[in-house]
């Protein structure tokens, strides 16, 4: 069957398959197959996209087309078989799985609604992005990654290539995509199509910013939100999270914003304070805006039998709905269920228009009439095991199809919220993402992860796979959430490395459940202390020194949100990102820079005192702490002293002046 032009695209009809191939914003086209007809309203990332004047379209006597957008050419075989290349330098870029055996094409249209895409492996390739997964890889080459959303999982169906391409699987179904040496595979468990969109880029840099234009750029980073945050599991009442915040001032310590974790309300799905414990929050956040402090309070999306909302979002059907009958419920916690403190609860639907406005009319009349404009839109997947959240019904449709969507569209109702009150700058702490999260000013954080150096060694990984995920605003819980002994020299050690890594993040939050706790999850479960002071006088000066120090970095920090919201560059960034003609750089996943001029080691093994550190090729670096300038594309083993991790300045950055250095000139060391 022969390829035809309509409306601007190429489109081929056989009996089995309708494809299509459109230009879809600069150097980038989207494509799209189904087995039955192609579904205009079909959920997805894409925005609509901007003109493409530049377009060619060229039908050939054999059957074949050739599409070229910008740096993007397509060339599509008479058998349907699609083929990327670099539309000036001429180079594939990506293939369609070619014909073997009993292989039944590149795209495959199954029962159920199942559809798999098969594309071309190639040695070499370097694969990332794909949101956050805690393998512990930057490079996700070999891995089968489940585009499922999890508690410490964001899955983020973007993945951006070292042979100069970006792929987005633009279908919100469960699935999966494995990276194998052979072949690429994208799956769809149900849905019936298949859709993605893909750019070509001669840097990564061109890449995310392709990306982020089809998708929606990210916001600006509130000017708050760059300083520290304090929290912990959990303060209970207003009077405790206030000495906390006073103590913070007292001790002449910055402190940007304070948390309100969960069950500070009566009932879940009430979306308020609870009254004897936090009698008056209004005067609580007029006391922390005094003293320079943001509130941040948790919002969950379940909802209890007999809360204030629970009536009347079922009867408007704003409630997820179960595929075997009634409302999808799970058990949890609650202050009234009498001795078994459990019951079944349900959940807003966030994928409803309706049920998102439900949601903000509470969250405005309750918080932010008080002042409070930051959300921590917790357990937010929605937490559920995987049997259970397999059995939702949404309003957009059954989980198998939309259900990447929650994270989103959760992340949409604060956002069109605060928009429609007037704050141009949502931001919501958020446990989940997919594609486009970031247009709804989505911070992401690892989600509940364990309090060890190997916990920390993958944070580091994931921070740049969600980097490289178009989601620049990402952060961990410093220290890390299961447990940790403040009295413990071992855990100790483990917090002060950890929070010189945050110092460097995104964002920085001190969060996590410490010993000694109340293991059973209920209204009166907390931690144990988690402040600053809580670690002994050693690690106090260090923390103390590094949070005057985030200070210092904050200006920095808001000329990269005018960055990422331009171009949608992230703050924390792969090596490779800064300098991707340097080979080795691509290979280093350890380190990271933040923004074009900090380099960052952070140190992840116990007992190290000292670490190797790639510079990479292309500039000079300054070493803050001894006043030398070494050359690019060399590797040191570069002091870690317990109160510092290596960080380097590109030579002759601004920035230098706010990390201090010794007085005098720097001096340029030999290379080695």
């Amino acid at each position: 069957m022969s390829f035809s032009i309509r409306a601007g695209g190429l489109e081929r009809h056989t009996p089995g398959e309708i494809l299509r191939i459109e230009p879809w914003g600069p150097h980038a086209v989207r494509v799209r197959a189904s087995a039955g007809v192609l579904d205009p309203d079909a959920p997805g990332a894409l925005e609509t996209p901007s003109p493409s004047p530049q377009a060619d379209l060229l039908l050939s006597d054999d059957g074949s087309a050739r599409l070229v957008n910008g740096r993007l050419a397509v060339e599509a075989a008479a058998d349907g078989r699609l083929t990327f290349r670099h539309a000036l330098e001429g180079q594939e870029l990506l293939a369609d799985k070619g014909p073997h055996g009993h292989h039944a094409g590149p795209r495959v249209h199954a029962a159920g609604g199942r559809t798999e895409q098969l594309f071309e492996a190639y040695e070499g390739e370097r694969l990332h992005g794909l949101g956050q997964h805690l393998h512990g890889r930057l490079n996700q080459k070999g891995c089968v990654v489940d585009l499922v959303q999890s508690n410490t999982v964001a899955a983020v169906p973007f993945l951006h290539s070292s042979r100069g391409y970006g792929l987005l699987w633009n279908n919100p179904a469960t699935g999966r995509v494995e990276l194998g040496a052979d072949t690429t595979r994208w799956t769809a468990d149900a849905g019936g199509r298949i859709d993605y969109w893909i750019t070509a880029g001669g840097t990564p840099a061109e890449i995310l910013d392709s990306y982020t234009r089809a998708t929606g750029r990210p916001p600006l980073l509130p000017a708050w939100a760059s300083g520290f945050w304090q929290s912990r599991l959990r303060y209970r009442t207003q009077e405790e999270l206030l000495s906390v915040a006073r103590q913070f001032k007292e001790r002449g310590l910055p402190l940007s914003v304070i948390v309100c974790d969960f069950f500070h309300w009566p009932r879940m799905g009430d979306w308020r304070f609870e009254e004897s414990e936090w009698p008056d929050p209004a005067a609580m956040v007029k006391e922390l805006t005094d003293l320079g402090v943001r509130l941040a309070v948790s919002v969950w999306p379940t909802v209890e039998p007999d809360s204030d909302t629970h009536d009347e979002l079922r009867a408007a059907g704003h409630l997820v709905r179960d595929a075997d009958g009634g409302l999808l419920t799970f058990p949890w916690p609650s202050r009234y269920a009498g001795d078994a403190l459990i019951r079944p609860m349900a959940y807003y639907d966030a994928t409803h228009p309706g049920a998102r406005a439900a949601l903000w009319q509470r969250l405005d009349a309750n918080y932010r009439s008080l002042g409070v404009e930051c959300f921590w839109l917790d357990a937010c997947e929605p937490d559920l095991p995987r049997d259970r959240a397999d059995r939702a019904v949404y309003a957009a449709g059954p989980a198998a199809e939309v259900a990447n969507l929650y994270p989103l569209l959760h992340a949409r109702a604060v956002a069109d919220g605060l928009r429609a009150a007037g704050q141009d700058r949502p931001l919501s702490l958020i446990r989940s993402a997919w594609a486009g999260s970031q247009k709804h000013g989505a911070l992401l954080w690892s989600g509940d992860i364990p309090t060890t150096f190997d916990s920390l060694a993958r944070q580091i990984r994931a921070g740049l796979n969600v980097a490289m995920s178009g989601v620049p605003w990402w952060n961990t819980d410093i220290g890390g959430f299961f447990g940790g002994d403040p009295d413990d020299p071992g855990y100790r050690e483990l917090l002060i490395r950890w929070f010189q890594y945050g110092t460097f993040c995104p964002v920085m939050r001190l969060h996590g459940d410490r010993q000694p706790n109340y293991p059973a999850f209920s209204a009166d479960m907390t931690g144990g202390p988690n402040e600053v002071w809580s670690y002994g006088e050693e690690a106090y000066g260090i923390l103390r020194e590094h949070l005057l120090l985030r200070e210092r970095l904050r200006p920095y920090l808001a000329a990269l949100s005018e960055d990422a919201h331009r171009t949608g560059a992230p703050p924390m960034r792969p090596l490779f990102f800064g300098f991707p003609e340097d080979e080795r750089a691509w290979d280093v996943d350890d380190q990271f820079l933040l923004g074009p001029d900090l380099l960052v080691a952070p140190v992840y093994a116990p007992g190290a005192r000292a670490r190797a550190v790639y510079l990479p090729a292309g500039a000079r670096w300054l070493d803050p702490a001894t006043g030398l300038v070494r050359e690019g594309g060399t590797t040191l083993d570069a002091d870690a002293p317990l109160d510092r991790i290596p960080v380097f300045v590109r030579e002759g950055a601004e920035v230098a002046g706010q990390l201090g250095r010794p007085t005098g000139a720097p001096k340029l060391l030999p290379v080695t």
